[in-house]
């Protein structure tokens, strides 16, 4: 027999350990390259699990100011923000050692260092303390993630200015926070620190927070961050940054406020974008786009047909589930497997408070598409689950043909919308009709049944919102 396929994983985010973990199972031989100074990658050490960590403390803190108009009232929380740190500390070291126990079941050759090409079959890998080694290999995959974007006029070299990294890191709590940007970083930032008491304000230069997210998922969470943030300015820019007697002078403008205003802290959360500096890809075909992204074709092969690239390094969207599933893809593909992998419901969350999740065709893609669909929505307000929370703010909605009553995309805006979305994931990705969802019986009282009775109102049939009745589809 030949000797097993060499295979060296460079990034050991979730896309990288994945695809070395698949590629190991299926027998070859592998070797995975940690370029972020341990296995799990920033989405481990710096992004979704710290900052979910601290919006689950930011959830209790505020549903716990809630409590009082249900007839519980707690004295003001107060906060450690050493054992606070402590505790997001545990849980990422916890699954640190997980995935280096099964690094260790698995015989992979895990070596920490940044890699960078020799040539196409040969990287080097160069050691925190400037050691270097070569290692040859049959296949690579890029795996290296993507790193905070900046705008290049607006750095500042302080420490009260913040990134999406640096923000988890909690040192003090800002007593007063300037957010630029109205993504989903920001948001779920902005929500951390406002919860833990920071005066937070935040600007946008487009025309809403979430740029590009249907309108109707966002608007229940505007409404909620409205009362909670200082101030949100939308069509707004900032034009300058400089520090004023130990704060940051901001000077803005735009039609939300044109005026110079000082806070103590900032935090730039304007994106991110892919990690390919270091790489030295010049050595090899491998071609990036004008953003930076990895080229790729289905397969995830780039120019140079035994490379490839997953991940947020190969462009969005950029969620680490979607990693996850390009690595095991990818070592499938490596090993000689038959498989073709073309999802059509990559699942995206916004963990703020309410949560916003969606799958699938969404409504605005469907306008700008021209594509006739047809939109279903369940109101929370008719949910007796969600009145029990105290939470009937959101809804449900589904994305229809109307001729089949196929399901094209699935929204979700209210608490535990990151859970919901998943039922819509496997109804797309199964192909299923908006008959085959209505008639699954779902537990009651949950908020799982908005699902059903949003099925349902196509037919005109929902037991808890009248709609007239339409033809089975």
């Amino acid at each position: 027999m030949p000797p097993p396929l060499k295979v060296v994983v460079i990034g050991a985010g979730p896309g990288g350990y994945a695809a070395a973990f698949r590629a190991a199972d299926l027998g070859l031989e592998v070797s995975l390259v940690s370029t972020e100074g341990g296995l799990g990658g920033t989405c481990l050490h710096q992004g979704c699990i710290p900052s979910k960590a601290l919006l689950h403390i930011a959830k209790v803190i505020t549903e716990s100011r809630e409590a009082k108009k249900w007839g519980l009232e707690f004295g003001a929380p107060k906060i450690d923000l050493q054992k606070i740190q402590a505790w997001k500390e545990g849980v990422v070291q916890k699954m640190t050692g997980g995935l280096h126990h099964l690094c260790q079941q698995r015989k992979i050759n895990y070596i920490p260092g940044r890699a960078s090409f020799i040539d196409p079959h040969t990287l080097q890998v160069t050691s925190q303390e400037g050691r270097h080694q070569d290692l040859h290999f049959d296949n690579a995959i890029i795996a290296t993630g993507s790193c905070p974007a900046t705008l290049p006029d607006l750095m500042l070299k302080s420490p009260r200015f913040l990134d999406s990294t640096s923000a988890l890191n909690l040192k003090e709590i800002p007593k007063t926070l300037l957010v630029i940007g109205g993504g989903y970083i920001g948001l779920e930032l902005g929500f951390v620190y406002a919860s833990l008491g920071s005066q937070v304000s935040l600007v946008e230069m487009t025309t809403s927070l979430l740029p590009g997210v249907d309108r109707d998922l966002v608007r229940p969470l505007a409404k909620r961050l409205g009362d909670l943030f200082q101030d949100i300015s939308l069509k707004t820019q900032v034009k300058r940054l400089g520090e004023k007697k130990g704060d940051i002078e901001v000077v803005f403008e735009g039609e939300g406020k044109n005026d110079a205003q000082t806070f103590s802290h900032v935090l730039m959360a304007v994106g991110r974008k892919p990690h390919t500096d270091d790489l030295n890809l010049g050595c090899t075909r491998v071609k990036t786009d004008d953003k930076g992204f990895i080229e790729v074709d289905a397969k995830r092969r780039t120019n140079e047909p035994h490379i490839f690239a997953i991940g947020d390094v190969a462009g969005p969207p950029m969620l680490a589930h979607k990693a996850t599933h390009e690595g095991c893809l990818v070592a499938q593909v490596i090993a000689k497997k038959d498989i073709q992998s073309k999802p059509k419901a990559v699942p995206a969350v916004v963990f703020t408070d309410p949560e916003i999740a969606w799958c699938g065709l969404m409504e605005t893609e469907a306008k700008e598409q021209g594509l006739k669909v047809q939109v279903v929505r369940f109101p929370w307000m008719a949910s007796g689950r969600a009145a029990t929370l105290d939470r009937q703010e959101g809804h449900t909605k589904l994305i229809l043909n109307p001729e089949t009553g196929h399901i094209l995309g699935v929204g979700i805006v209210g608490p535990g919308a990151s859970e919901l979305i998943a039922e819509g994931v496997l109804a797309i990705e199964m192909g299923a009709k908006v008959g085959d969802l209505s008639s699954c019986i779902h537990p009651h009282p949950t908020l799982s049944e908005t699902l059903k009775e949003a099925a349902e109102i196509f037919h005109g049939l929902s037991t808890h919102l009248y709609r007239p009745i339409k033809p089975e589809v």
